[in-house]
């Protein structure tokens, strides 16, 4: 295998990646709390991750992808209590919608997607071995909690001044807390919320014990690489850290990965600022390719700003790759190594996944299929290449005048329309009748298309 190299947030560095196991690999990502539709924020970490799934298998690894499912939180019960409904019932729904999300986006699904509802025995085990490692203790108020003191490394993941960590506690405080930032592991049980049994009363898990329990069980003690966005970097991957570390001696993870934030028109999205956009929302105006392709056009670390304007440059970026795949009979088998093109790829790709330098080979690829008639072999070729990196990203899998045309090829009697109008208006060229192809052409502008002439013939697609 070629040397991969992945940027650790653990220790700032980039670092060849070397897997626990020869060509076998544990992935977990922290998934979504479900109480309301997936926004462009979980896109953008999803789609990085699948990305970085999809190339890890390119290369030949087994990849066992793990993402799991928040399903009762604080969040979770008071949006189930407005909606005078059970949390149960909110979450089957809110499930059921982000799976449909995903599926629009091209996700891959992971392996495994463990529920928190159902690991309680597991998250009650570890919190067990805590309490006897006298890393955790039973408060006055009956809540578990993680003595942050106990672990001298705290703080190394997010490399953090421990004096200026408060401010970015999630949970709430606590009177009978032995310092201000021990975190609840188990949480006692209060009237209308739902609960579940424990050595130490009714209650419900704290947030950051569920990851640690639910990737000790499907993943183990110790594993590759642990991923989500880098709001999580604190408290809860700092918390995961601690936690893991504690309860079973290991290093715990050994890759951290975090994705960059989604800024609105350079500002950050917010609900507050009233540029939070669900990933509905988006697709409800966008073609969910073009989506995707505008979602990994940035490196995965970076920050991604979704505007009208950046939306536009990626559906014209992905216009020219399939403008160059139409009418060519792409040859599925070919050797992606044919013309030098996978080398530069994987370069890209194997250092930490740089996604924008990846994009340029694939033009690169598109640039020199433009040159060759179609009907050539160099462009039956070229145009396999195209396709099969684009395989690897999981885009231009499609018809490519399916894509041009747009939805409106679909309306009935539309495609024969456009058609029509590119006959009489060739004629009127051939026949010198100037005024009636200016006319032609005029009406094919006013209905949104755009003509490709060449010396094959007339195409056309959908502004």
């Amino acid at each position: 295998m070629t040397d991969l190299r992945i940027y650790n947030t653990l220790t700032r560095n980039k670092e060849t990646f070397v897997p626990l196991q020869p060509n076998k690999v544990g992935l977990y990502v922290c998934g979504i709390t479900v109480y309301d539709l997936c926004h462009m924020g979980h896109a953008r970490t999803y789609l990085s991750f699948d990305i970085i799934v999809r190339y890890m298998r390119h290369l030949g690894y087994e990849v066992n992808y793990v993402r799991n499912i928040t399903d009762v939180d604080d969040k979770i019960i008071q949006r189930a209590m407005q909606n005078n409904e059970t949390h149960s019932e909110l979450t089957e729904r809110t499930i059921a919608m982000m799976h449909e999300d995903f599926a629009s986006l091209n996700l891959i699904e992971p392996d495994i997607e463990p529920k928190v509802t159902e690991h309680m025995p597991e998250i009650i085990a570890v919190i067990e071995r805590l309490i006897a490692r006298k890393y955790a203790y039973i408060s006055d108020s009956g809540d578990v909690l993680f003595d942050v003191s106990a672990f001298e490394q705290y703080g190394k993941l997010s490399k953090q001044d421990l004096s200026q960590l408060e401010a970015g506690i999630r949970v709430q405080t606590t009177s009978d807390k032995h310092d201000p930032l021990d975190f609840v592991l188990w949480k006692g049980a209060k009237p209308t919320e739902p609960s579940w049994p424990s050595p130490w009363g009714d209650g419900r898990p704290g947030w950051h014990i569920e990851c640690s329990a639910m990737n000790y069980k499907h993943l183990g003690e110790h594993f590759d690489i642990h991923g989500g966005g880098s709001d999580l970097i604190f408290p809860h991957h700092e918390n995961e850290v601690a936690q893991s570390c504690c309860a079973f001696d290991t290093p715990y993870v050994n890759t951290w990965m975090h994705t960059g934030m989604v800024q609105v028109d350079n500002e950050k999205m917010s609900k507050s600022l009233g540029n939070f956009f669900t990933l509905r929302d988006v697709l409800a105006k966008h073609d969910p390719e073009t989506l995707r392709f505008f979602l990994m056009s940035a490196h995965y670390r970076s920050q991604l700003s979704y505007s009208q304007d950046n939306i536009s440059q990626a559906r014209a970026g992905l216009e020219r790759l399939y403008t160059a795949l139409r009418d060519v009979d792409a040859k599925l088998n070919v050797d992606l190594s044919y013309g030098g093109y996978l080398s530069r790829f994987e370069e890209a790709m194997n250092d930490d996944f740089n996604m924008p330098i990846a994009f340029s080979v694939l033009f690169d690829v598109a640039k020199e299929l433009n040159k060759h008639d179609k009907t050539s072999t160099e462009a039956q070729a070229l145009a396999g290449v195209l396709k099969g990196l684009g395989k690897i990203l999981g885009i231009l899998q499609g018809d490519a005048n399916a894509f041009l045309q747009g939805d409106s090829a679909q309306e009935e009697g539309f495609a024969a329309k456009v058609e029509a109008l590119i006959l009489k208006r060739n004629q009127a060229r051939s026949d010198k009748n100037w005024a009636n192809a200016d006319a032609a052409r005029d009406e094919l502008t006013s209905l949104g298309v755009i003509l490709e002439d060449s010396p094959t013939g007339t195409s056309w697609r959908k502004l």
